[in-house]
């Protein structure tokens, strides 16, 4: 009689959260985005969170060296990568050490136990070995040798060194994970093919071990049967997932090919920034110029003549970049060229937190630059609508002929989302400044009479010689002046040309309530974090709190203090210690601003924003 365990029907389950823990160099961050590719072509609606050390090799076995990447999968809307974990994943002790604190009580946890050994606890700061001394008898602890097992599946394959064969667990452990929650094998398999394709040896290699563990998982009696979770209703339409940067470099391409200029990036690489430059760099083929500069100023001074000679100009950066580039961005400004600024914001100060999220480069967006400079401010918000602001970031530049400088943030940046792909001609259309017939009295200063914005000749061609630098320019010729009434009449049109903004920006818009007791706001990337909190206790019956997102801080929507005015208590929630809190507070001192900040590198979660809200209403 045959002992095989018999296939049961999967459970459906309508959400689950699964996190992969390891050693930065265990492969975390491949094994989470092939889980979380084959559940987006299964279609489920997802959200990812990869956190890693900021150490390119940090100590093996240590704390601070544990690289992770989270997955939050469902049938239903999946807003944030989630909380509480339904399965963790851990390779090593220190894995399972700090992030055991996420696991639900009676929950999930894989380990391998050939990674438990005297020295990888003693890094883990264990006293004991915690799969012996009973501190997880509340979990549902499956011990897998993954390691002995690797090594066993690959004893036939040739040329592989005990290096490559200990590297391929983590297909161990990701066979494990499709077969507990009924995925297909098969995307992971064409994966292996595309990208070792001269190196046979290693798609059979890790082919296999992902065959093992995929019927390891099988034969395991503690898993009684697999899990599902069923396709997620989403719009109509042709999806994938992209990861923030990316979405951000293909919201440029497309502004670039909307108003029919070519992209120029000057850029100097820096975490998490670089990965908006690797993506152009691959797009030549549509016009795109990327300049790697030798540093952060040269990164945004090219891009400034690039604007000046007729180019879509952009320059990515983080916070201490941003800094840098504080008195190129108030030229640009004060030349009034239109330009792009992409600040993916990190933890700080200084060096501070290179692969962690904050949103504290706020004030420095809006204030970092001598003299009155004002630029445009705006935010993304997830990884997918990236793209949106991006473009928006471009259409914004180029129409009021100002610099705009674009927020993202780690947490967005390097999580990915389902994004319904968009053929460019939905796209909105971008007008641009670009004169190219001579006028009588033609001036270089001449502004359009709505935007304020000035006319965009080209240097070099003939009729349109004029003269641009730092220094003020005269309000119609351009040339220097320091007249001190001019001077002013020049200050104030530069910011009222910002200003003037307002008039084409969306309205601010609530969801959830329209007014009552508690008004949540956010602004960039915390829009999952709230609006999965907010939603909970909507459904939970606490129909008075409604929640405000910004996505354009300068100016600020012109109906904002008009939807303020509608609720009793407000909280702004940000990671960082209250900027955007100031903003408020500077632009409606009618109004008390609660706060609820975080400044840990790390996303808001669920639980702290829901008890945070339930104590300021009924």
């Amino acid at each position: 009689m045959s002992t095989a365990k018999i296939k049961q029907q999967p459970e459906v389950l309508e959400a689950v959260v699964i996190r992969f823990v390891g050693d930065s160099g265990d492969g975390m961050q491949l094994t989470g985005t092939q889980f979380s590719d084959t559940s987006a072509m299964f279609g489920n609606d997802i959200a990812t969170f990869p956190n890693y050390p900021s150490e390119i090799r940090a100590p093996q076995g240590s704390l601070y060296g544990v690289s992770g990447f989270q997955v939050h999968i469902g049938s239903v809307e999946i807003s944030t990568p989630g909380d509480n974990l339904d399965l963790l994943v851990a390779m090593n002790p220190a894995g399972l050490k700090t992030n055991l604190y996420a696991v639900k009580s009676g929950h999930t946890i894989i380990v391998d136990s050939d990674a438990f050994t005297k020295k990888n606890l003693e890094k883990a700061q264990y006293k004991t070995n915690p799969l012996e001394d009973g501190s997880l008898d509340n979990y549902r602890v499956i011990e897998v040798s993954m390691t002995r097992l690797t090594k066993e599946a690959l004893k036939d394959v040739e040329g592989l060194d005990n290096k490559s064969i200990t590297r391929s667990k983590n297909m161990f452990s990701l066979g494990m994970v499709y077969w507990m929650y009924d995925r297909s094998i098969e995307h992971t398999i064409e994966f292996f093919n595309k990208k070792f394709k001269t190196k046979p040896q290693i798609i059979e290699a890790n082919t296999k071990v992902l065959n093992a563990g995929y019927f390891y998982a099988e034969t395991l009696e503690i898993i009684p049967n697999s899990y599902t979770i069923s396709p997620a209703k989403m719009e109509a339409g042709t999806y994938r997932i992209i990861m923030g940067n990316t979405a951000t470099a293909w919201g440029l391409l497309a502004a670039a090919e909307k108003s029919g200029l070519e992209l120029f990036l000057g850029s100097y690489p820096i975490t998490p920034a670089t990965d908006i430059l690797h993506e152009l760099v691959k797009h030549k083929h549509f016009g795109v110029k990327a300049f790697q500069a030798e540093d952060e100023i040269a990164g945004i001074t090219s891009a400034i003549g690039a604007s000046f000679a007729g180019d879509l100009a952009i320059t990515t950066t983080s916070g201490p970049g941003l800094a840098l580039k504080g008195e190129a961005l108030g030229l640009a400004m004060m030349i009034e060229l239109p330009l792009v600024v992409v600040d993916v914001q990190r933890g700080g100060p200084s060096t501070g937190l290179p692969t962690k999220t904050e949103q504290s480069d706020l004030l420095q967006a809006m204030y970092g630059r001598n003299g009155e400079s004002p630029v445009i401010v705006i935010a993304a918000s997830t990884p997918a609508n990236c793209f949106d602001f991006a473009f928006e970031a471009a259409k914004l530049a180029l129409e009021h002929m100002t610099p705009v400088v674009l927020l993202t943030d780690g947490y967005i940046a390097n999580g990915s989302a389902p994004w319904k792909i968009k053929s460019i001609n939905e796209m909105p259309e971008i007008k641009n400044n670009l004169v190219n017939q001579i006028t009588e009295n033609w001036h270089p200063y001449d502004r359009d009479e709505e935007t304020l914005a000035r006319n965009w000749a080209i240097p070099g061609t003939k009729g349109f010689e004029h003269r641009i630098g730092g220094l003020e320019k005269d309000s119609i010729t351009g040339n220097i002046s320091y007249e001190p009434e001019n001077h002013e009449k020049m200050t104030k049109i530069r910011a009222e040309k910002v200003e003037r903004v307002k008039n084409v920006i969306p309205k601010l818009e609530t969801e959830f309530a329209d007014s009552g007791d508690l008004l949540v706001i956010g602004w960039g990337g915390t829009y999952g974090s709230l609006h999965s909190a907010v939603k909970q206790l909507n459904d939970d019956g606490y129909k008075n709190i409604g929640y405000a997102h910004f996505n354009y801080i300068n100016p600020l929507p012109k109906n904002t203090e008009e939807i303020l005015s509608k609720f009793k208590k407000i909280i702004v929630c940000e990671l960082n210690d209250g900027q955007f809190a100031k903003i408020l507070k500077n632009n409606f001192n009618g109004f008390e601003f609660l706060q609820k900040n975080k400044i840990q590198g790390l996303p808001f979660g669920n639980t702290e924003l829901t008890d945070e809200f339930k104590k300021l209403v009924k």
